[in-house]
């Protein structure tokens, strides 16, 4: 057992918290237990995760997406009361990290889908390695795109959806960014990546993938977000005296 402001301490230390600006705030969001022995992470902060922590005693709750987004309503009402009602009501703390979550060089979104799949890290495209959020490396060996997406697809137990640019023949240089980055996929072409990943898609994408020449993969927003939050976890339980528990909340988007 741990005391939560030592743990959310050491989270905003370890991910640089304070040199993101971001779209929310970073760190804890509503206090709970003043001492932390159940630590569960999610993907999303919904009612059934909070259920679950209910359900299995957590004093801690600890996400990729919280609350309080920039230009969302203030009140406190319908679905957000409820959720912040839950946490209140169980005295369970919810912590969470976005951008920097994103960004971390080791437990990152980017990183663990990188670890996961085999990719070769080689930078950031924007920005410092663990300051950046456009990564971009190498496939261990050339694949067709098919080949890429069957792999992506086995890996992550979501099929993937697939923009093929006809030009592009098989690939070795990958760019990728986690989550809503489809918008990214310019300054992926523009570093020389052959194939942009990302999780969402917009109607504008296929059009860019398809005449700049670069193949895009949409692998699912939630799916590729899965793996930061479990090695964050998974890290506070070795170095601190935490039970931590992943809950995969179904999500095809």
């Amino acid at each position: 057992m741990i005391h939560r402001d030592q743990l959310v301490a050491a989270c905003d230390h370890q991910l640089r918290a304070a040199e993101f600006k971001d779209f929310t705030i970073n760190g804890l969001q509503v206090a709970g237990s003043e001492h932390v022995k159940r630590i569960m992470t999610g993907v999303t902060a919904c009612q059934v995760l909070l259920d679950e922590a209910v359900a299995w005693q957590a004093d801690m709750v600890l996400v990729h997406h919280g609350y309080f987004w920039k230009n969302e309503p203030v009140a406190i009402t319908g679905m957000k009361q409820r959720r912040i009602k839950t946490l209140l009501d169980h005295d369970i703390s919810l912590l969470a990290y976005h951008l920097p979550l994103d960004a971390h060089a080791e437990m990152g979104n980017n990183a663990e889908l990188a670890r996961h799949l085999g990719w070769k890290v080689e930078g950031c495209i924007d920005g410092a390695l663990g300051e950046g959020l456009l990564w971009s490396g190498r496939l261990p060996q050339p694949h067709s795109v098919s080949e890429l997406a069957a792999q992506i697809a086995q890996t992550l137990q979501r099929k993937p959806l697939v923009i093929e640019a006809p030009q592009v023949g098989d690939i070795e240089r990958i760019a990728w960014c986690t989550g809503g980055a489809q918008d990214m996929i310019t300054d992926a072409y523009e570093s020389g990546a052959q194939v942009f990943v990302s999780g969402e898609i917009s109607e504008r994408t296929t059009h860019l993938a398809r005449e700049m020449g670069i193949h895009y993969i949409a692998a699912g927003h939630h799916a590729t977000e899965r793996y930061g939050v479990q090695a964050l976890g998974e890290w506070l339980s070795d170095e601190y005296d935490v039970e931590h528990r992943f809950v995969d909340i179904d999500n095809p988007a």
